[in-house]
């Protein structure tokens, strides 16, 4: 009865616009959201199983996690240092004090060896999960840490919404490629299934090959790129190491998206091209290295000095494969 009557306690929000009003009763929540963690990761999950606590429990991770994020703000001014601190400090959850122990007592209860996946698939459904994702467009990289955190736990210990889980970011992308190009969360989604892919049975199912033509090959398409790529490349080599045929749909899906002005671009794509070639096989190689090498031999005769670099032969390929540029 203490507990649930400390968790009402935590389900009132506070304005945090000003750091002076109400700061006796945010300080007073703190402690408590402290308390409550305390309790949890020394009696565990085992102690809040029940429907009884786990309904205000549940109450309060929602009440104070899910909420509209703000529009991203665009100052469209000459660069400043004071400019830019201000503009961090914009990006950055006003709020982190409470929510981080927030997160901090959701993840001790994933966490725990007394979890009832049973008892609490009742307040983990499909609307929480797709509540969480959409949280991955905070600009606060310490919120989206602790996103990753938890939707990889649920991953790992709810069977019943891995399909689901997929698809809801395989959906992310789309919005992001095809109609947005901006999201905050995408390396931090990639992360994520870095480690669901390194999962995948082998021969890999016809569902897990398409998400990767379908998906993650248009994700090379947006400006921003950079701000993502060592994790969607990494991705895209797992696949090609846990099914080599597949790397002829890499490459040719990298020819397919490959930039033709912008220079940063392909030199990120050069550098994940070597990766893939690193390991694929030479039947593969075989099929599609006819179009690869006019893209290569583009890249070489490129005015930006770092393109003509990354694009060397002697660089890109392997002793086999420089055989057959050569010959």
């Amino acid at each position: 009865a203490l507990l649930r009557r400390k968790l009402g306690l935590c389900t009132v929000i506070y304005d945090f616009s000003d750091k002076t009003k109400n700061a006796k009763e945010k300080e007073m929540k703190q402690q408590t959201l402290l308390e409550i963690l305390g309790y949890i990761s020394s009696a565990g999950a085992g102690q809040i199983n029940s429907h009884f606590v786990l309904e205000v429990f549940f109450r309060m991770i929602s009440v104070n996690i899910f909420r509209g994020l703000p529009f991203p703000i665009a100052i469209n001014t000459p660069s400043f240092p004071a400019l830019d601190e201000l503009i961090d400090e914009l990006c950055l959850e006003p709020s982190w004090q409470h929510l981080q122990y927030v997160y901090e007592c959701l993840l001790q209860y994933l966490d725990s060896k007394e979890l009832n996946a049973k008892v609490a698939k009742r307040y983990i459904d499909q609307s929480f999960v797709l509540q969480l994702l959409d949280l991955f467009d905070t600009e606060d990289p310490r919120e989206r840490e602790h996103l990753k955190m938890v939707l990889h736990r649920i991953y790992s210990k709810f069977m019943v919404h891995r399909p689901f889980i997929r698809k809801a970011i395989n959906n992310i992308f789309y919005r992001f490629v095809f109609e947005s190009e901006n999201h905050n969360g995408t390396g931090e989604l990639l992360e994520i299934l870095a480690s669901i892919i390194n999962g995948f049975a082998l021969p890999l199912k016809e569902e897990h090959q398409l998400f990767l033509s379908k998906t993650l090959i248009p994700l090379h398409k947006p400006r921003s790129l950079a701000s993502y790529h060592q994790q969607l490349s990494y991705c895209v080599v797992l696949f090609v190491e846990r099914s080599p045929t597949l790397a002829v749909v890499v490459i040719r899906g990298l020819i397919k998206y490959w930039p033709l002005t912008n220079s940063q671009k392909e030199v990120l794509m050069l550098m994940e091209l070597e990766e893939v070639l690193e390991v694929t096989h030479s039947a593969e190689f075989r099929t599609c290295m006819v179009p690869l090498f006019k893209k290569i031999e583009h890249s070489l005769t490129s005015m930006h000095y770092e393109v003509s670099e990354a694009s060397c032969v002697n660089k890109c390929f392997n002793p086999w494969m420089r055989s057959f540029a050569f010959t």
